[in-house]
């Protein structure tokens, strides 16, 4: 089954969701909107008991693709809210459980999307950051609840402050992995631990699932709601245009405060 750039192959009650957007799978909002359709319609299907997310190329998801236009960022759906980010929280509102397959670079919004899935299995070569304050940008794609969820307020914080990037073994080691595994192997890897979940029984793995999660919805849509407005004035500023154009050029951020 083929989502746009998502391909979905269903196996033994797992599916395995595919980003094919390679090397860096940058996302834009087609992307996310792409990768919804996949779920829900996995949702649906009662052959699925478990998903698997995962990408081919080099990276996981190396963030936005600023190149592809403003609607990365801008609210245009008419009723004030950012399109990304409504496709985001229909990712967040599926059914059934989700395992991550992080084998690169998970970086910006491409880390709210590797935190999408409920448990996430990577590798020491992988690399995680939340780079806004590199790009002079507010976070986005929910993190600012999800992140502090999963590793605590406090690395949350050195992270969004500092827009360092931690590799495979330290996110093992802070609880944003849950599986840590030789490059070559983080997708078997996911979907074995897919398997084992789909090999319970699926009215009671999403029953406690829900249950679990209950809420997450509306407050990511409160969350993303705040996120997007920060987002608004913040992609005005001349530090956003510095931040954009210093990481894609490589080079420290000259920031000016306005």
């Amino acid at each position: 089954m083929q989502y746009g750039d998502v391909n979905v192959t269903l196996e033994n009650h797992v599916a395995v969701v595919t980003i094919q957007r390679p090397p860096y799978n940058f996302f834009d909002v087609a992307l996310i909107e792409n990768l919804a359709d996949a779920f829900a319609a996995m949702d649906e299907d009662t052959e699925c008991r478990a998903l698997v997310l995962a990408a081919d190329g080099k990276a996981f998801c190396a963030g936005a693709n600023f190149s592809s236009g403003p609607s990365v960022l801008e609210q245009s759906d008419g009723k004030g809210r950012n399109p990304l980010y409504v496709a985001a929280v229909r990712l967040f509102s599926n059914k059934k459980p989700v395992v991550g397959a992080i084998h690169g670079a998970a970086i910006g919004g491409g880390l709210g999307l590797a935190l999408v899935p409920d448990f996430r299995v990577t590798c020491p070569e992988a690399s995680f950051a939340a780079n806004f304050s590199k790009l002079g940008f507010h976070p986005g794609f929910g993190l600012t609840h999800t992140l502090p969820s999963i590793i605590g307020q406090q690395k949350a914080a050195l992270m969004f402050y500092t827009g360092r990037r931690i590799k495979g073994d330290q996110a093992h080691e802070w609880g944003l992995a849950d599986v840590l595994t030789s490059a070559d192997q983080v997708r078997s890897e996911a979907v074995r631990l897919a398997q084992e979940i789909a090999s319970c029984a699926p009215l009671a793995v999403m029953s406690v699932r829900a249950t679990l999660r209950q809420g997450l919805t509306e407050m990511l849509t409160a969350v993303t709601d705040h996120e997007a407005s920060e987002q608004d004035w913040q992609r005005l500023t001349e530090d956003f245009k510095e931040g954009v154009a210093s990481v894609a050029e490589r080079r420290p951020g000259e920031f000016k405060a306005r």
